[in-house]
């Protein structure tokens, strides 16, 4: 029985025995005998239908398919993908998706999808934002859809021949203005964005960047070129480089995908792109900045299921876990974390307040962008445009009832005094600045215009942070290193007697690179009594720090070489993502 929209939209929501009986795949009688069983067992109606004898499960799946208003398509062993439609998506987007392309009209741009549950809604959605296609989805057997991508979708096309077939085309040269704000013929611009060759290729790249764990992905115009870049674990590796004619159309299509203004060339733009792929929630923000040989384009990915929100799992050593947590639950007070961009900051704030997040605690946070929606956390998006500033958003706070609050950076002397006030008034503040590590960050409050007694009043401890690589796990071998690497950590051969050193020989896993992933290295200075009255005495930094290794805090340095001598990094790594000890 071949199913109108219309029968869909009656059929829509209905309950699935009903839906079966009206569609001839079983009796009311069967049903009612089904639904009496039921009674008795904790069995969905379908599954008992089908144990029964009275159904067969791909009967079961259309009723559901219909349930959620779709259609469903019987897809035999013989069926051929048409021409058109296997070039409709890429490769990446049907294993991504786990999705076959049914049928497609280049002309209307419409394309039907065949999908294996009707609860991948997502793809639908996704497709037609990455795309730009008009997508109609069908629900067929998992096992058939299965088959289809191994048969048509194992191999696919590679950025390189995508590359190759566009630099062919002149029509991308009336977009090769060469500078910044020039005008651009905009027809050419939105006929280049809807371009299925420039949207196949922007595709392939996220899918590349999103599968390869990057953070971000560049796109940059030169005088003489056009460079496609991404960041894996904080270093940027770079991608086939299309023609630079090619740079208009893929800035473009970027803009379509985020809403932007396609014909403003003189002003930076800012704009987000939310997918679901491969189940996962993925956020792409974007950035558009104008140089002088064209729009500068970098894509920052937030894969919001990849990220570590258990305090647990952030990579603190036992004794600084312990003396973390001792410090997120004082009932008031401020906790700084500092580092510099990048150093995972952000990651650190949001598990120390998923440890907190409870029914009888109000959380607040102020931050620059939102990077991360978190349930049971009210979450404000700083907005300079608008004047919502930090300082006017924690203002607001004090009005809120709140227990904790989040300030993402301490700015200016306004936000600080009104976060020392929060810390007075009985609030647990969480905080982040840049500084090179710990004690410093004291020294920065001070230079920003706060009182030493404030200081003393509300502080109660500050976390540096540095992020490294991991020695990739698939080509780690030990090696023994020179002596002039173990100078850069000013040891001896003798220092290091009897431990093992390991380093990545470079293999397909981790890109040659003989790194895979990234840990943090901490630096926890809690504020004792003496701390306390030097910074009454303003101390130097040298002076506080002294004083607060003496009371037991380890240096970023000193983290490090635990780091190494756990074979978890590289001497490299440490020399480079921390500043020598000063005696």
């Amino acid at each position: 029985m071949s199913l109108t929209e219309a029968d869909l939209a009656q059929l829509k929501g209905v309950k699935l025995g009903r839906i079966l009986a009206k569609l001839g795949k079983t009796t009311r009688e069967r049903v009612h005998e089904a639904l009496a069983i039921q009674k008795t067992r904790k069995v969905r109606i379908g599954q008992l239908l089908v144990e029964l004898g009275y159904c067969q499960q791909k009967d079961i799946d259309a009723g559901l398919a219909a349930q959620a208003g779709l259609a469903y398509m019987d897809l035999s062993p013989s069926f051929e993908i048409p021409n058109e439609a296997r070039t409709a998506l890429t490769v990446q987007s049907v294993q991504a998706y786990q999705c076959v392309p049914v049928a497609f009209n280049p002309a209307s741009k419409k394309v039907k999808i065949a999908i294996k549950s009707p609860d991948n809604f997502r793809a639908k959605d996704d497709l037609r934002q990455l795309m730009g296609l008009n997508v109609e989805a069908v629900v067929a057997d998992p096992a058939a859809i299965d088959a289809l991508i191994k048969k048509f979708f194992s191999k696919g096309e590679v950025v390189k021949d995508v590359i190759k077939d566009l630099a062919s085309d002149d029509k991308f040269n009336k977009l090769s203005t060469g500078k910044a704000g020039a005008s651009i013929d905009l027809d050419a611009a939105v006929d280049a964005a809807e371009d299925n060759r420039v949207i196949k290729l922007l595709n392939m790249v996220l899918m590349q960047a999103i599968n390869d764990r990057a953070s971000d992905i560049h796109f940059e115009p030169f005088e003489d070129e056009f460079k496609m870049r991404y960041r894996i674990d904080g270093v940027l590796y770079e991608m086939e480089a299309p023609p630079k004619q090619l740079g208009p159309a893929i800035t473009s299509r970027v803009k379509v995908m985020g809403k932007l203004d396609i014909a403003e060339r003189r002003l930076p733009q800012d704009g987000r792109i939310e997918l679901q792929i491969g189940g996962a929630p993925v956020d792409l923000r974007i950035s558009v900045l104008p140089t002088m040989h064209g729009e500068s384009v970098v894509m920052r990915v937030l894969d919001r299921s990849n990220v570590q929100l258990s305090i647990d799992r952030i990579g603190m050593r036992d004794d600084d876990l312990e003396l973390f947590k001792r410090l997120i639950n004082k009932p008031n007070g401020i906790v700084v974390v500092t580092g510099p961009t990048g150093s995972g900051k952000t990651t650190t704030l949001y598990a120390a307040l998923a440890a907190l997040n409870d029914i009888e605690t109000k959380i607040l946070t102020a931050e620059d962008p939102v990077e991360y929606d978190i349930d049971g956390l009210c979450q404000v998006q700083v907005n300079h445009d608008a004047d919502l500033t930090f300082a006017r958003a924690l203002r607001s706070f004090l009005r809120q009832d709140p227990d904790i609050i989040l300030v993402g950076e301490i700015r200016d002397l306004e936000t600080a005094e009104i976060a020392v006030q929060a810390s007075l008034t009985g609030h647990l503040v969480l905080t982040t600045l840049h500084t090179n590590d710990a004690p410093s960050s004291v020294i920065r409050l001070v230079d920003l215009g706060l009182e030493p007694f404030l200081l003393t009043a509300t502080m109660e401890g500050v976390v540096a942070q540095r992020l490294v690589r991991c020695i990739c796990p698939k080509c780690k071998e030990s090696y023994t290193p020179k002596e002039e690497e173990l100078m850069e950590l000013a040891l001896t051969p003798d220092d290091v007697r009897g431990r093992s050193f390991y380093r990545g020989a470079g293999c397909d896993n981790c890109y040659r690179s003989g790194y895979r992933g990234r840990s943090a290295l901490f630096e926890i200075m809690a504020f004792t009594d003496e701390i306390r009255d030097q910074i009454m005495k303003k101390a130097s930094t040298n002076i506080l720090k002294g004083l607060a290794r003496r009371n037991g805090m380890r240096s970023l340095r000193e983290c490090g070489l635990l780091s190494i001598y756990d074979g978890q990094t590289t001497i490299d790594e440490v020399v480079r993502e921390t500043l020598a000890e000063e005696d």
